[in-house]
């Protein structure tokens, strides 16, 4: 797909309303993330206001958060490093990992399995990942098995549902 049919693609996606549902699926992401870091003692205060998310940080932890619905299927996770609001926005402005706020922590993953490693550390090890440019996004390509070797922790979230059941 050419440049100029993804961002006609990502043009249709936005108007009909598939950004939103992304982003709010993203919000849920967050939820499922920071109740099952409270499990472990770990207490993320979320930022409400537009203002203080884009000044401090998505939360006062400094830990960007972030779903990736794709990388069961594709075997990879996609470490954003800068994006645009919306397809017809001529620039792209740093985000993820390259974000200038408080986050010293990337968490990602899905509802089952998600990887928490240092910004900073990603930072360094990004450019040696494939990079991939969509209409609203850019981002590298992390190889499954190298993201169990470069994060700081890996949490298998099933367990987390299996302790609030009394399962475990």
């Amino acid at each position: 797909m050419s440049m100029s049919e993804d961002i006609k693609a990502a043009r249709e996606r936005y108007q009909n309303g598939y950004y939103a549902q992304k982003l709010e699926e993203g919000l849920q992401f967050q939820d499922v993330v920071t109740q099952a870091l409270y499990m472990r003692g770990i207490v993320v205060v979320g930022y409400a206001s537009r203002r203080f998310q884009n000044t401090h940080g998505e939360n006062m932890l400094g830990a960007e958060i972030k779903r990736d619905g794709e990388f069961r299927k594709t075997g990879n996770l996609y470490i954003e490093v800068a994006e645009k609001s919306h397809p017809d926005r001529p620039n792209f402005v740093p985000s993820g990992i390259m974000r200038e706020d408080n986050s010293w922590l990337f968490v990602i993953g899905d509802e089952r399995t998600v990887w928490i490693f240092s910004t900073k550390y990603l930072r360094l090890l990004v450019d040696r990942w494939r990079r991939v440019e969509k209409a609203t996004s850019i981002g590298h390509l992390c190889p499954l098995g190298q993201a169990d070797k470069y994060a700081i922790r890996k949490i298998d979230l099933t367990e987390v549902a299996q302790v609030e059941r009394g399962v475990w």
